[in-house]
Formats: C-alpha cells, structure tokens, sequence
C-alpha cells in the first residue's frame, strides 16, 4: 500500500469514555485505522468494532471475521465467525495492569462504495492480562452494500481509559 497519509480524524483519550467514532471517510480512497496504548478502564476485556453509517454505529449482524492470534506464553488461536453485531479486534483480554495496551494497523477497503463490501484487515500487536505479546492478522467483512463514513470503537464492558484513535486517507 503505497503512498501517503493524510490524517481524518483523530481522537486522544486521557479519561474514561465508553466509545470512540472517528467519521470522515468520504472517497473511494484506502483508508487506515490506527491504535496506540489503547486501554480499558476496567480488567479483562475485549476491544471491539463496528462501522458507521452516518456517523452513527451499525449494530446489524453482518460482520464477518476470520484472524489467528499468536501469542508469547501459549499457542495460537484461530477465530472465525458469520453475522456477528461487531467484532473483536482484540481476543486476549487487556486490563488496567502496567502496559496492557492494543496497539494496530487496520487498513479499510470500499467504505465509501454503496455497491461494494467494506473490508478490513487487522494486524495488531497486544499486551494482554497475564503479561504476554500477542499479536494477530485477520480481516472483517461488513456484509452490507452501503457507504461507510468511519468507525466506532468500544470495549466489551467498561470504559476506554487511554489511547490514540486515527484515521487516515490513504493518498
């Protein structure tokens, strides 16, 4: 994926907050999604995804997700699933100990078209609960043909308490 980035949206959060959406994507461009020392406010749980409409979270089942998680203190784990409501873009579970962050890369195809799919692929690097790396690749399907303006980012349960949150175009 040549080229340059050109920054969407961003958002840094320092408190406490559910959710984060970062709207803006606008063109058939590539788009990519990056995460740094993301964390959540409560132990043990898993940061999900879901693209927006309008600036608003579609809650449909229609994500679909295949992605192997590889990890320092044990084996590997292959997940997959049809018509979930979002999407997991962790698996380990992060919590409030010293640097149990998501950081990641998700680089974004057709969000913009309305006759097209939106797809994702996941390349992160975690630290989870039991202080082990793990990383993972994958890819997301929104199985619905429309124009997707962004995403919205949220943990299982609890809070966001810290991380950057960037979009950008891929130019």
């Amino acid at each position: 994926m040549a080229g340059q980035l050109v920054q969407v949206a961003t958002n840094t959060v320092t408190s406490a907050t559910a959710s984060v959406t970062l709207v803006g994507i606008n063109s058939d461009d590539v788009y990519q999604l990056v995460l740094n020392n993301v964390a959540p406010a409560s132990d043990n749980y898993y940061l999900r995804l879901k693209f927006t409409e309008s600036g608003t979270a579609n809650s449909t089942s229609n994500y679909d997700y295949s992605q192997v998680y590889m990890q320092t203190g044990g084996s590997y784990l292959d997940l997959a699933g049809t018509n979930s409501a979002g999407v997991n873009i962790t698996n380990h579970t992060n919590g409030t100990g010293t640097s149990e962050t998501t950081n990641g890369i998700f680089p974004i195809y057709n969000a913009n078209s309305s006759s097209k799919y939106t797809f994702m692929t996941t390349e992160s690097s975690n630290v989870d609960s039991g202080n082990d790396n793990y990383g993972s690749q994958g890819g997301i399907v929104f199985t619905v043909a429309s124009a997707v303006d962004g995403v919205y980012l949220y943990y299982t349960t609890g809070n966001i308490a810290s991380g950057t949150f960037t979009l950008y175009k891929v130019v």
